[in-house]
């Protein structure tokens, strides 16, 4: 019972002693001082809008394909007694070179053979034609009377014979001229500046007529399909009946080579003029001019060469009053954030075209002057007070553009 009491008492002293400690804390405890929530002020980096008449570029993919390709194919039979030097794949070929030469003897024989059959038509119709004048000299002797039929004076004067031998020497040339012919396509030569895609024949190989001997590509000239959604023509310049003007319709065309992006110049030459019915895109033309810069190696920095994959930056036609703007700053809603006179942010929904790109072009929505805020913020800031660090202009960023636009 006595150490039940103890423990009561030593209960009783320690809530006392916590009771004593929580008052002098209490009594002791600092004033509370209220304070105004601090503001922190956001700073950001805008452009200022600028209106302007501008060219949207207009960007496509295509290959490089040849304005032209042939396969040459042996018009006579015989044995491949000749090969050029340059008559390897890759290897490039002037006009009229002579590529191939198949064994013309048997057809030297037979041009030979022509020859000497139109020199005898020639010589038969002279003495046709001897005998025709003797024989009108005789006719007109004849009395009056003694002169019947007109078939009687076109026998007596030889006419029959002579439109005969006229007809040999006729058909003589024209063995002639084919055996001269047949002659000639002995030899295999490039119809025109060539690279050569691939051979099929080679020195010693007995070919007959139609036998594909090789396959070469045109190299003054190379295109470059490229498709355009029918959402961006009205952003372009379409040719009429005559075509492109190519003073006015320049493309630039680039690709990444080994890690170093090369540019060629290309022109827009003509359109396909028929909408796909799938993909609803026009194909347009591009044309190179000397692809392998054989003619002015200082056109190109290296040649463009067939089958290579290019990007094409294509100028568009000229649309009044745009402001050109980044598009990583268009929110969902096409909302930007512009700086009021107060220095807030306040979102404001703006009107754009329909192009891609890394930058949009607003027709609406934004007045000159206008700051626009290049920051990314999300919707928690509406209102905020902002702090402009940097300031540029919508002109500038077109005007640099424009020097990457050819």
């Amino acid at each position: 019972m006595r150490k039940q009491s103890k423990q009561l008492l030593l209960s009783a002293v320690m809530l006392t002693a916590a009771g004593l400690a929580f008052a002098s804390m209490y009594m002791n405890r600092p004033h509370s001082v209220l304070a105004e929530p601090e503001q922190h002020v956001v700073t950001v980096e805008v452009i200022e809008a600028i209106r302007e008449d501008l060219r949207i570029p207009i960007q496509a993919q295509g290959t490089v394909s040849p304005i032209r390709q042939s396969s040459l194919i042996s018009e006579v039979k015989g044995r491949i007694i000749e090969v050029s030097d340059n008559f390897n794949v890759g290897n490039f070929a002037h006009k009229g070179d002579v590529l191939l030469r198949i064994d013309p003897r048997d057809y030297q024989t037979g041009l030979l053979r022509a020859q000497a059959a139109l020199a005898s038509a020639k010589s038969n119709l002279a003495q046709e034609q001897g005998r025709a004048q003797v024989a009108k000299r005789e006719w007109s002797r004849l009395p009056k009377d003694s002169q019947r039929s007109q078939q009687a004076k076109d026998l007596y004067l030889r006419l029959p014979q002579m439109e005969l031998a006229e007809a040999q020497v006729l058909a003589a040339r024209a063995d002639r001229d084919t055996a001269q012919d047949n002659l000639e396509r002995t030899a295999i030569r490039a119809p025109y500046d060539a690279l050569i895609r691939a051979k099929h024949a080679d020195l010693g190989e007995y070919v007959a007529p139609g036998t594909t001997l090789a396959e070469i590509f045109s190299v003054d000239y190379a295109e470059v399909r490229l498709a355009i959604p029918q959402s961006k023509l009205a952003y372009l310049d379409l040719p009429g009946v005559g075509g492109y003007s190519s003073e006015e319709a320049p493309v630039d065309l680039y690709t990444d080579v080994s890690g170093d992006i090369k540019h060629w110049t290309g022109r827009l030459h003509r359109t396909e003029g028929i909408v796909d019915e799938r993909s609803r895109v026009l194909f347009t033309v591009v044309r190179i001019e000397d692809p392998y810069a054989l003619r002015d190696s200082a056109k190109h920095s290296q040649p463009l060469r067939i089958g290579t994959f290019v990007h094409a930056n294509i100028r568009g036609k000229k649309i009044n009053q745009l402001v050109m703007l980044p598009r990583h700053i268009l929110r969902p809603g096409n909302l930007v954030w512009v700086i009021d006179d107060d220095m807030k942010l306040t979102n404001r929904k703006v009107t754009i075209l329909r192009t891609g790109g890394d930058n949009i072009y607003v027709s609406a929505g934004l007045d000159n002057g206008d700051l626009v805020s290049l920051t990314t913020l999300d919707a928690t800031f509406s209102g905020a007070t902002v702090k402009i660090i940097t300031r540029v202009s919508s002109s500038d960023q077109s005007t640099t553009l424009a020097e990457h636009t050819p």
